[in-house]
């Protein structure tokens, strides 16, 4: 156990038995969808195994395409399509909730899509989506992203109530917008499924995932895609589940896999009694 989670649970209570055990998937996707959802359905599998009432998948779980344009090829209309049945069933199946972290979705262009993030209940319902509403733009080197090219962004916040408390949803490049957070009001649990570079995720990774959390005194659950894809794109991985004080509580740096922790609502609720920084906001921004 690490120094700072001994004192924040010294200082603030301990865990009481009344712990949800939460999960991020980390994968290596490819061009291949029917690839991709056997892989998510094995690393869903073993987080239920471990007790995982919520499970998160990463940005594009279903696809890396070898370029950008083949999403747009794959698109689905909301509410049918093989991606969103997988999503449904998984989720009935097991009795959890699962979220989608994003999946491409019919846009107003034919030649664009909505990066989707897509919540389901433990009855398999769609209960929430949210467009990302930020898009990623690097140009160093070799590396040349444009996300502009092929998304259309989204334009609302959103926000879920959830038998684990109250749900902000976030994709990948939103974690450098904190605006984006603080306009969600106060929330319990930030998802951020994620696809971040190799080289912007040595740099920016965890800085950002602690960052978000420590400010909103919430859990922040952020997995990832890792390793080289076909395409040749690298993805940095090291997906993470942080607690409200800014603690890691578990992560994965490299390979597939499955991060796990457990969350408590009386727990967050004495750091914020203690420390009503959410309270003290005075500036407030449209």
């Amino acid at each position: 156990m690490s120094k700072d989670l001994t004192f924040a649970k010294s200082t603030f209570g301990r865990m009481p038995e009344t712990e949800i055990c939460i999960a991020a998937v980390q994968m290596r996707v490819g061009p291949e969808v029917s690839v991709n959802l056997k892989e998510a359905a094995r690393l869903i599998d073993i987080a239920v195994m471990k007790g995982a009432k919520l499970v998160v998948l990463p940005e594009y779980f279903c696809i890396m395409g070898m370029k950008d344009a083949d999403k747009v090829v794959l698109r689905e209309e909301e509410g049918s399509g093989p991606i969103q049945e997988f999503l449904s069933k998984a989720a009935k199946s097991h009795g959890i909730w699962l979220v989608g972290g994003s999946v491409p979705l019919v846009s107003s262009r034919p030649d664009k899509v909505k990066n989707s993030c897509l919540v389901y209940d433990d009855s398999g319902k769609q209960v929430a989506r949210y467009d990302k509403i930020h898009l990623f733009n690097l140009k160093s080197g070799k590396e040349h992203y444009a996300e502009e090219e092929t998304i259309e962004a989204g334009t609302k916040v959103v926000t879920l109530d959830s038998p684990f408390g109250r749900i902000g949803l976030s994709i990948c490049y939103d974690l450098r917008f904190p605006e984006l957070y603080r306009s969600m009001e106060e929330v319990d649990i930030i998802l951020a499924p994620s696809a971040f570079t190799s080289f912007t995720g040595k740099a920016h990774w965890e800085v950002l995932v602690r960052a978000r959390a420590i400010e909103n005194m919430a859990y922040m659950i952020a997995p990832a895609q890792i390793g080289r894809h076909i395409n040749g794109h690298e993805t940095y991985g090291d997906s993470m589940i942080v607690d409200p004080w800014g603690v890691i509580l578990d992560h994965l740096p490299k390979g597939a896999g499955v991060v796990l922790a457990n969350i408590n609502k009386s727990y967050q609720k004495n750091l914020r009694n203690s420390l009503p920084a959410l309270k003290h906001r005075t500036l407030h921004f449209c």
